[in-house]
């Protein structure tokens, strides 16, 4: 078999909107999630595909520096693939371990297709078909567009709750607080709880409540079935001692997301549940390797979501599918979009359920779905991040026809003072006639393009007296007379 080596590498930056925004302790995801797609393609022709979370010029120049580094490298090698990106030294002035992440996914989807396999058989083979999904609760604020998804009363709360297990069949939820004050959040908590009788619970402030505020949380929901209380407190020292007034499983996807942390968590015996992400974790090979710790020292674990599209979500649903101590529902946030870059799933499906439900057949299915037709990301970019609706755009050859009538009909501006009159007078109309031609081009494609206004009068003007004064010039050049 021929080596399979690393030829090219591309990021390319995408926005896929959201129900609505999404309320958290540090803000809100405002609409939409940032995440950039990673292609990886190998001298021998093979695409493989990754994701990491955020975007823009900075993600497409990070994977583009790695580029040379990782030409010739055999996607095979994943060890070695780890040290070359994530090393002491590299690491020590910037952190790697997300781009690491992206390129892992993408090499073993490389291999899978190589080998003909489903990448969980590369993983140590299923131990399940299925993995469960926890719906997420969030205090959301309506969508500007259309006015609706406010969630923020205990009434609007529990509706949603009951219409997300409604349409996914939900039986663990996960609400995200730290948005308002500790008491209003504890009673929506309690409400869901009291709303969905016997199912699993669990709540996420992201570190942001006071040491106070957190034990009199823990203590006021002690008597629901909570699978864990994840990073009520922030800091490993504040969730140790949190342990001894809190009778409920604490679990955290912050303060434990490398090996030296999860070995300090093992001496100190803070955290009860590791939240394996495959991103902060730095791949789908490391979270298994964790797990793998977890489970000697008697830790529980559970799969993470960091604002995933299709596929992350795929990456997810391998590492569920093989870890034999997940003992929880895995987060998603993917039942808040309302488009992906996974075409199928993007346009066609209109139930999530099959997706949230999904085990590693459909987890490969969607790998190998995702971008069949490249234009998917960019149609996404354009239309979340620049305004600009691919599906409205007219038909070429009509904007041709279009832009060949308007630059003739500009072009007949500064001639028709030539019918009426001669000398400096017609040069003068001409040139006054053919600005104020100019000026209205560029304000008519400013409220098009909803650009400025002055900007673009100013540089069509620019544009319309550098042509007349380059034809001025030829003409006096060769003799032509006014």
């Amino acid at each position: 078999m021929s080596a399979t080596t690393i030829a090219r590498i591309k990021a390319t930056p995408v926005t896929v909107p959201l129900e609505a925004p999404l309320r958290h302790s540090n803000g809100a995801h405002w609409g939409r999630f940032v995440r950039t797609l990673v292609e990886v393609e190998t001298a021998d022709g093979y695409v493989g595909l990754g994701e990491m979370g955020g975007g823009g010029e900075d993600a497409a120049r990070a994977f583009a520096g790695l580029e040379s580094y990782l030409a010739g490298h055999d996607v095979f090698a994943l060890e070695a693939l780890r040290l070359k990106i994530c090393n002491p030294t590299a690491s020590l002035y910037n952190n790697r371990t997300q781009l690491h992440a992206a390129i892992e996914f993408a090499c073993l989807d490389i291999i899978g297709k190589k080998l003909g396999v489903p990448v969980h058989a590369l993983l140590g083979g299923k131990l399940r078909d299925r993995v469960a999904f926890a719906s997420y609760l969030f205090y959301r604020y309506a969508d500007p567009a259309t006015g609706r998804g406010e969630v923020r009363t205990l009434e609007q709360l529990v509706a949603h709750a009951r219409e997300l297990k409604a349409k996914h069949g939900f039986t663990s939820h996960k609400l995200k607080g730290g948005v308002f004050p500790p008491a209003h959040e504890l009673a929506c908590y309690r409400a869901v709880a009291q709303a969905m009788p016997g199912e699993g619970m669990r709540y996420d402030p992201n570190g942001a409540l006071s040491f106070d505020d957190a034990v009199h949380f823990g203590q006021g929901i002690e008597d629901l079935r909570n699978d864990y209380y994840e990073d009520p407190v922030f800091g490993i020292a504040q969730m140790r001692t949190l342990r001894d007034f809190v009778r409920i499983p604490l679990a955290t996807n912050t303060v434990v997301v490398n090996f030296e942390q999860l070995a300090a968590n093992a001496a100190m015996r803070a955290v009860d549940v590791i939240l394996l992400d495959t991103t902060f974790w730095g791949g789908i090979r490391p979270c298994i390797k964790a797990a793998g710790v977890c489970e000697t020292l008697g830790m529980q674990v559970a799969v993470h979501s960091s604002g995933e599209l299709g596929i992350q979500l795929a990456t997810m649903l391998h590492l569920g599918a093989v870890l034999p101590n997940l003992g929880y529902a895995a987060d998603a946030h993917y039942h808040h979009l309302v488009d992906d870059v996974i075409e199928d799933f993007a346009h066609a499906a209109t139930d999530r359920r099959s997706v949230l439900e999904g085990g590693p057949e459909l987890a490969r299915q969607l790998a190998q779905g995702v971008m069949v037709d490249p234009e998917t990301a960019l149609r996404a970019h354009a239309r979340e991040e620049l305004g600009i609706d691919p599906d409205a755009l007219g038909s070429p050859i009509r904007a041709a026809g279009s832009s060949f009538v308007a630059f003739s009909a500009g072009a007949m501006l500064p001639l028709l003072p030539w019918f009426f009159m001669t000398g400096t007078a017609a040069i003068v109309a001409s040139v006054v006639l053919g600005v104020l031609g100019a000026a209205g081009l560029g304000i008519a494609l400013a409220a098009f393009t909803m650009g400025s206004r002055i900007r673009l009068a100013l540089r069509y003007v620019a544009i319309a007296v550098g042509a007349g004064a380059i034809t001025y010039a030829l003409g006096a050049a060769v003799g032509v007379s006014t």
